[in-house]
């Protein structure tokens, strides 16, 4: 039997269009999440070229204060030197940092908790002074836009020239993205060109609607979680 968004908590600030677009769901991080939308085959191939997924069901939290960077790194947390760079993690995370005070923490495709989970575990007010906790997943849907064409789709609606020797894999961009604020993070499947794509959550809907808009003189879909899995899992993409 299908998985019924509704039946869940918690549930993606789209849900409902994904479910008018044929969406099939699965759970994931106590959420329902977009697995594909009935072609799997045909996603994989979409993602090569142009396709954006749902993400907002995968773990993700932040941190921010004078002291933030610090106490993520004594919780094994890699994080260079430079700002608006993503930095990977050993269990397929990556640690975004925003500013010398703020970093950004992304959980794995596979939709393991991990990194994020531990770290919200073991925080709290009381013991961490100086290093708050930002609730990503309540503040922010999260996309993933992939594919050969990503770069030229987003010239329509970014100022930011995102192509790969412009913008290199790990960069970020904290910019306006169709009007709205967002946080952009090249982040590749593969040989795939892949972007993270993070704004407030009460504009989600308008943002998933502008983005395909824009995709749609590329031929761009929407695709499943699954997608993006195949393609990042497959070898010489």
């Amino acid at each position: 039997m299908a998985l019924a968004p509704a039946s869940l908590p918690r549930r993606s600030f789209i849900y409902r269009e994904l479910i008018q677009l044929g969406a099939r769901f699965e759970a994931a991080n106590g959420m329902a999440a977009a697995m594909d939308f009935g072609d799997p085959e045909a996603e994989r191939t979409a993602t090569r070229k142009l396709a954006i997924a749902d993400c907002t069901a995968l773990p993700r939290t932040g941190y921010k204060g004078p002291r933030a960077l610090d106490w993520l790194r004594g919780q094994g947390v890699a994080i260079g030197d430079r700002d608006n760079m993503a930095y990977p993690q050993a269990d397929g995370a990556l640690a975004a940092r925003l500013a010398p005070t703020e970093a950004l923490i992304l959980g794995p495709l596979s939709g393991e908790a991990g990194l994020s989970a531990r770290l919200d575990g073991t925080w709290s007010i009381e013991l961490q002074s100086g290093a708050y906790r930002v609730p990503r997943a309540d503040t922010n849907c999260w996309f993933r836009i992939a594919g050969a064409e990503a770069p030229t789709m987003f010239a329509k609606i970014c100022g930011i020239d995102l192509r790969p020797h412009k913008f290199p894999a790990g960069a970020i961009a904290q910019t306006s993205v169709a009007k709205l604020t967002a946080i952009l993070i090249r982040a590749d499947l593969g040989r795939v060109p892949s972007f993270h794509l993070l704004t407030d959550s009460a504009s989600a809907g308008f943002m998933w609607s502008s983005l395909l808009d824009a995709m749609a003189e590329f031929s761009g879909r929407p695709v499943g979680l699954a997608a993006l899995r195949g393609v990042a899992d497959s070898p010489g993409i």
